[in-house]
């Protein structure tokens, strides 16, 4: 081989190796579907999304992460629907005021000008949250929209005073600064930066325009008709612009009058919630529940429209919170509900806090049952000591587990000495409306107060529950309706120390052949 020919054979095999040498450089600097980025990160599997991922929405499907259009439309009305569960489970508080006080006028007591009054006890014709019918109960609503309210309160009365959310702001009466002297509340707007009397009135500054009060007044001596005119004398509402000449407050009595105040399970319950917030200040709560109801169409100062999707939607939303409202009520998962390990009364005051609080923990479930079965919030209601205050149990089923049955009989056994330093009630309430239960009692339950109760020798009694009364136990027997489904609330007023040690436990209700 001549030394030219070697010298063009080298040059020939050096350019093949650089061809293809100078061909792949301009690759190291873009992409390569078979090695990673220079700059390529550890990426966990658990940040990643699935082309397509099973949920209980149905498949959901992903292009690298992106989601088809498919996708977007089920997760927003996943979204949607997830608020308007929470707006009805949030907001029943007040839509519950509301629906009182819409009840009042449709009753005759005018906003700001009247008063009710049971001026012959309450019975099942008038719709309302586990009222008793021991007592005379006085009701009114304040509304402080256009400037302060002044409400005279007579003597010897008890009751709370809730703002639009069913959030406490002051007593009355006994447990009120009046300490049951009675006397003049003034109710001030939110913001107000008008002057006020420095003196004569307990004042009280609410978060909210719209307020429900309600009180108790005593029955002495089984004088209904005393208590009624001592309240007629002395109670009345009228503005403070007026104080000087107070205008006339009407009283108007609901005894025996059909009407309702209880606020919806279908659709119209946003309707009534929207008809707060349009009535309230703008920051009426706070602003994680503002944005809630303005999430699903609610804002202050706007209409509240929704388009057929959303009402399709919000439509399912409370049927479903309405569902988990009631599974909540009759079967409570939360075992501090129970008052006892071995019977089945229980309480939505877990914890004994009417703010439904553990410390930092808003009681989530406690505070659902207690506004879906319940209305009227005070301290007073956690806070009583042995001798003062009320006790209440609940029982929705029967000694074995089974729920009530109106068809069927019960009995119920409450151990002597009874533990209630005033007096000890039972009233039946509708599982429907969880109003008073309707039959030919006018009572729906009976008290201790009554004359002819029979009592056992060791000074405890039996109370008969059924649709007939039991030959014998006339006096004793409560009455039931067949085919209607019912609770029984217990009443211990001025609950003593075997109440609160446990060491007093009334018997469970008893299936009878």
């Amino acid at each position: 081989m001549t030394r030219t020919f070697k010298h063009l054979l080298y040059a020939a095999l050096t350019l093949a190796v650089t061809i293809p040498s100078l061909a792949a450089g301009p690759q190291v600097q873009g992409a390569s579907a078979s090695a990673p980025p220079e700059y390529a990160p550890d990426v966990p599997v658990k940040i990643t999304t699935p082309d397509r991922v099973e949920t209980r929405i149905g498949t959901l499907h992903f292009k690298d992460g992106a989601p088809d259009a498919a996708t977007v439309e089920k997760v927003y009305d996943q979204l949607d629907f997830g608020r308007g569960v929470d707006a009805f489970l949030k907001g029943m508080s007040a839509t519950s005021v509301h629906a009182l006080c819409e009840g009042f006028e449709k009753a005759g007591i005018k906003l700001n000008q009247g008063i009710g009054i049971t001026e012959d006890l309450m019975d099942a014709r008038s719709l309302f949250l586990t009222a008793n019918t021991t007592t005379v109960y006085v009701v009114l609503c304040i509304d402080v929209g256009e400037g302060p309210m002044v409400v005279r309160v007579p003597p010897r009365v008890l009751g709370p005073v809730d703002d639009a959310d069913f959030r406490w702001v002051t007593d009355v009466g006994l447990t009120g600064p009046d300490r049951g002297a009675g006397g003049d509340y003034l109710f001030v707007p939110p913001g107000y930066k008008g002057s006020l009397p420095a003196t004569g009135y307990h004042v009280a500054k609410p978060r909210t325009n719209r307020m429900l009060l309600f009180y108790r007044a005593f029955v002495e001596k089984g004088d209904i008709a005393a208590a009624v005119a001592g309240v007629k004398a002395k109670a009345a509402i009228f503005p403070l612009s007026k104080a000087a000449s107070p205008t006339e407050t009407r009283f108007v009595n609901v005894s025996g009058i059909k009407f309702n105040t209880i606020s919806a399970n279908d659709f119209s319950f946003y309707d009534e919630l929207n008809a707060v917030v349009q009535n309230e200040p703008a920051d009426w709560v706070d602003p994680d529940t503002v944005g809630l109801y303005a999430a699903i169409g609610i804002r202050k100062g706007q209409r509240f429209a929704p388009d057929a999707r959303m009402k399709k939607i919000l439509t399912d939303a409370v049927a479903v919170g309405n569902a988990i409202a009631r599974a909540n009520l009759f079967a409570s998962r939360d075992p501090q509900t129970r008052i006892y390990d071995n019977r089945q009364w229980f309480t939505p005051f877990v914890g004994g806090s009417y703010q439904f609080l553990n410390g930092a923990q808003r009681l989530l479930d406690a505070r659902m049952m207690f506004f879906y079965y319940a209305t009227g919030i005070t301290p007073a209601m956690t806070e009583s000591k042995p001798g003062t205050g009320s006790a209440y149990a609940i029982t929705v089923r029967d000694g074995t587990g089974s729920y009530l049955d109106g068809s069927r009989s019960y009995k119920v056994t409450l151990p002597g000495p009874i533990p209630a330093k005033n007096f000890w009630s039972f009233t039946v309430y509708d599982n429907q409306s969880r109003s008073l239960l309707a039959t030919d009692q006018k009572l729906a339950g009976l008290d201790s107060t009554l004359p002819g109760i029979e009592k056992n020798q060791d000074g405890g009694v039996t109370v008969w529950f059924g649709p007939e009364a039991p030959v014998g136990h006339e006096t004793n027997w409560v009455q039931t309706w067949p085919g209607k489904g019912y609770n029984a609330a217990l009443r211990l007023y001025g609950p003593l120390t075997p109440w609160f040690d446990q060491s007093w436990r009334p018997g469970d209700l008893e299936l009878l052949p």
